[in-house]
């Protein structure tokens, strides 16, 4: 029973350290915790698949008018799966974008070999006009 209660800690602390390294823009250390074998699924979006693309995707984020904020709400494990409950805030330049996400992560070998965000294309448009306004208020 402890080794499984350790396995599930260490997965929850995989998964806060890659969403903590995407937040500060630490780009290589969220890629590091990545298996060579990575999958990255998002809703109705094309899969990325390896290291290499899913490293190149995210190596593309790293711009000063790009950023990314998570409020993690929960987090759940079962052995190496952890699920995760959480508004996700897109930063694009003064437009700031919240939506909420539910994630799966499944880990091997103590590194993440899928990503699969769920979320609402609804909430994503209504995230973008309270940016949108929020950004225009600003001025």
């Amino acid at each position: 029973m402890t080794d499984e209660l350790d396995l599930e800690q260490d997965s929850i602390t995989t998964v806060r350290e890659f969403v903590a390294a995407l937040e500060m823009g630490a780009l290589a250390e969220a890629v590091d915790l990545l298996h060579p074998d990575i999958v990255w699924k998002n809703t109705s979006l094309p899969d990325v698949r390896g290291i290499g693309r899913v490293g190149g995707v995210l190596r593309g984020l790293d711009r000063d008018w790009i950023g990314l904020d998570v409020d993690l709400h929960h987090l759940a494990a079962d052995g190496e799966i952890v699920l995760t409950d959480r508004t996700d805030y897109l930063r694009f330049g003064p437009l700031r974008v919240g939506f909420w996400v539910t994630g799966t992560f499944a880990l091997r070998d103590g590194r993440i070999i899928l990503w699969h965000d769920h979320f609402s294309w609804e909430n994503v448009v209504r995230g973008t006009v309270v940016g949108l306004w929020r950004a225009v208020i600003r001025r």
